[in-house]
């Protein structure tokens, strides 16, 4: 038994509605929008990394509810597959403040944004609040991994974990971000998920 109080964290990653050039023109055409598709998030003891429970979430888009061949070819996500398991964003966005009870919530880049895109693009007035949420690029590039250009899934190879699974799959790429923290703690680094 620890003589320290069990310290929890929610590492997550989000994939949104994309089309071939949009991250290029920054989804600025007409009729882009980062529509959220899905959520992966993993509850995670602080200190030891060990994952206590998973969220895997497919989201159905309201105004692109048919998702793009380019999204489908990246994500391994299908149209059968979100009207099979989609859900409401807001049902969806409920779920993951739930899942986090309360813990501060960690990703790669500014996912953070893409909640509240969603929370403004739909009108919903009464979302939960966001926990408190702390984007990990910084400490990457603090402990010497250049993040630029790059993505989720890219964070445990950048830190000599190999990837598993399908790239850009939301809970894929959690995985691989947690991955990546946990080998870059075990060779000295600061932990961030105490932060």
């Amino acid at each position: 038994m620890s003589i320290f109080p069990q310290i929890r964290a929610v590492v997550f990653d989000l994939e949104f509605t994309a089309w071939a050039g949009s991250m290029a023109h920054r989804w600025l055409r007409p009729g882009e929008f980062t529509e959220l598709v899905q959520i992966g998030a993993l509850r995670v003891d602080a200190r030891s990394f060990a994952v206590e429970e998973t969220l895997d979430v497919l989201v159905k888009p309201r105004l692109n509810p048919v998702l793009s061949d380019y999204f489908i070819a990246l994500t391994g996500i299908g149209n059968e597959e979100l009207a099979a398991r989609g859900i409401d964003f807001a049902q969806a966005y409920a779920r993951f403040v739930e899942f986090a009870q309360g813990c501060t919530i960690f990703a790669f880049g500014r996912d953070d944004l893409i909640f509240e895109a969603n929370v403004k693009l739909y009108g919903i007035r009464d979302a939960p609040a966001m926990p408190r949420y702390v984007n990990i690029v910084p400490w990457l590039i603090e402990n010497g991994i250049d993040p630029k250009g790059r993505n989720a899934c890219d964070v445990g190879p950048l830190c000599g974990v190999p990837f598993e699974g399908q790239k850009h799959n939301a809970l894929a790429d959690t995985r691989s971000v947690l991955s990546g923290i946990a080998a870059l703690v075990a060779r000295g680094a600061r932990n961030p998920l105490l932060a």
